[in-house]
């Protein structure tokens, strides 16, 4: 997923200089959320794409953080730290 994230900046980069029509940055949020956040962040600092829009960076830092999280509770915690939070919010 990565790769498709980071092809789909380079595609949307050559659009922007070119004045073509672009790719959505909601396309672009969903191939990060569905795991290509870090072909996205390669693609941002090698491209130098989407690295100054404060409002797509911060949907952008909010998956990492999203994925971030997820992991270390699936990893480290094996999953229990969302059924903490699941039990707590159906109190």
């Amino acid at each position: 997923m990565s790769f498709v994230t980071f092809a789909l900046y380079a595609e949307d980069k050559s659009r922007a200089q070119n004045n073509q029509w672009r790719i959505a940055e909601n396309t672009l949020h969903s191939c990060e959320l569905l795991g290509g956040w870090l072909g996205g962040l390669i693609a941002q600092k090698t491209l130098r794409h989407k690295t100054v829009k404060s409002s797509y960076q911060i949907v952008f830092w909010g998956i990492v953080g999203l994925h971030l999280v997820f992991w270390s509770d699936y990893l480290f915690l094996n999953g229990s730290g969302f059924a903490i939070v699941e039990e707590w919010i159906s109190r």
